[in-house]
């Protein structure tokens, strides 16, 4: 039999893991059995009833987090010199193109997200097999091959997120830090489900949302219930 650890241990003592909580009610038991010395991430799982093989059920989406994700994203904008100034004054941390790409070709991949325009993807392309197993590679379904730099800039700087359902269908994103409130993240996780439920492929049969669960980086999952409300 798995020894239980210790946290899991003090976890289990403040909360019944076994229950279905509303998603203010789990977002206060996750802040209650997170027992890290940091800042740790709140994450949302979405089980979802579609087949992520075929084509026409891969659920794919944007969404900006109303309370934002709490953590500083690093941006590296990929530009034309005409773009520069406009990537620069929307808070793009990184700006340039031949330079950055020779950079990332050589391994540097020190950023969280990358935004370019249509103009250069010949060049950024070439770059896919580095980016690709990063989830870094820009994509314009993601809004992160744009002719507005600066728009999709300041998106992802105020908290713009993309997310894919994985091969096993189910959605994994962050919905904020264990300092925001209940409030908060029950509000960032509230606007990610509505934000699948607009999603849902027509070809999808049976219970689209088969199940959710927030939990923070070292805590166990907390069982949200699919009908509560906030």
């Amino acid at each position: 039999m798995a020894k239980i650890s210790k946290n899991r241990k003090a976890a289990l003592a403040k909360a019944d893991l076994s229950k279905e909580y509303s998603l203010t009610d789990a977002a206060s038991v996750v802040k209650e059995i997170t027992f890290t010395k940091f800042d740790a991430s709140v994450d949302i799982d979405v089980r979802l009833g579609v087949d992520p093989r075929k084509a026409d059920q891969m659920v794919r989406g944007i969404v900006t987090l109303p309370h934002g994700t709490g953590k500083e994203v690093r941006v590296l904008a990929l530009v034309t010199p005409d773009k520069e100034q406009e990537a620069k004054d929307a808070g793009a941390d990184y700006v340039g193109l031949d330079d950055y790409i020779q950079k990332i070709e050589k391994g540097w991949t020190d950023i969280d997200v990358i935004i370019t325009m249509p103009a250069v993807m010949a060049k950024v392309g070439r770059l896919g097999r580095i980016l690709g197993p990063r989830n870094l590679m820009p994509n314009p379904k993601s809004g992160t091959v744009t002719q507005d730099v600066a728009k999709a800039v300041k998106e992802v700087k105020a908290g713009k997120i993309d997310f894919k359902v994985d091969k096993t269908g189910i959605i994994h994103t962050s919905v904020g830090k264990v300092s925001f409130t209940p409030e908060q993240l029950a509000a960032n996780a509230a606007e990610v489900i509505a934000t699948l439920n607009r999603l849902k492929p027509s070809s999808a049969k049976g219970t689209y949302i088969k199940s959710i669960t927030l939990s923070s980086t070292m805590s166990p999952a907390v069982i949200v219930d699919k009908n509560a409300t906030i």
